[in-house]
């Protein structure tokens, strides 16, 4: 029998876009899967519109209090019964293969971790605004410093072989904080030149504001890496200028 895949998804106020989501997960071609989603106190109808589906790997957790996408991941994870973890934001999308092809693309190298291609997409229409990123290079716990090329909605981890790895609930960069650590108990990622999912580019996303996300970055070097002042400066500098590169080859 196919091993248990775990999909963690956070949900907040997510109407809008959730159905196309949970479409993306029900075409999977893969199907041996159990979906955590933990909505974190959504005032919108984003609770109801999940319960419409009735199917026994969906399970729904409603959040005692709002706190924040890392916690709702975290108890997500608390719940998973899966070998491997996968990411899924409430807004994002997967092609039908995308499980499969991850799934056996680590088989296939021994792998631990893996990541692939995405698309970054209009939040309305999901037509490409950026060129794909591409997934064209190994990650290591060193160039991840530079530049965090793991996204959620692209990468998957075996618990199996690493265990389970939990985000902070204090950082506001919590994804790059938990590559970070994972990355520090295993040598190297995986690239998968392939695109397979679809990231929605959102213009009220926490990701994309501008006001206080270096600050928040640096922090992670000093706060969570442990670094010193100058050793993180460093780091978040390279961070920036590589950020800059990765958001600025918009199609002409």
């Amino acid at each position: 029998m196919k091993e248990l895949v775990s999909i963690i998804t956070p949900s907040y106020n997510s109407a809008e876009f959730i159905e196309e989501t949970i479409q993306s997960v029900l075409s999977q071609t893969y199907e041996n899967w159990e979906w955590l989603i933990s909505d974190d106190r959504s005032k919108d109808n984003t609770v109801e519109l999940i319960r419409k589906y009735n199917d026994p790997r969906i399970k729904l957790h409603v959040l005692e209090k709002n706190g924040g996408a890392g916690n709702a991941r975290n108890k997500s994870l608390e719940r998973a019964e899966g070998r491997y973890i996968a990411f899924l934001d409430s807004d994002d999308f997967w092609y039908p293969e995308y499980l499969e092809e991850m799934i056996g693309f680590m088989d296939k190298n021994n792998a631990e971790l893996v990541y692939c291609n995405y698309s970054r997409c209009d939040e309305h229409t999901m037509e490409p605004v950026l060129k794909d990123f591409e997934a064209d290079t190994v990650v290591t716990f060193s160039n991840l410093l530079k530049t965090c090329r793991l996204a959620p909605v692209s990468t998957m981890y075996d618990t199996k072989r690493v265990g389970k790895f939990f985000f902070p609930v204090k950082s506001k960069r919590e994804d790059h904080v938990m590559w970070l650590n994972l990355l520090k108990k295993i040598p190297k990622g995986f690239p998968l030149n392939k695109t397979l999912a679809k990231y929605r580019m959102r213009e009220n996303s926490v990701s994309r504001k501008k006001k206080n996300i270096i600050r928040d970055q640096y922090l992670v070097y000093k706060d969570f890496m442990g670094f010193s002042t100058v050793k993180s400066l460093y780091y978040t500098a390279n961070w920036a200028f590589n950020g800059f590169l990765k958001y600025s080859k918009i199609f002409n």
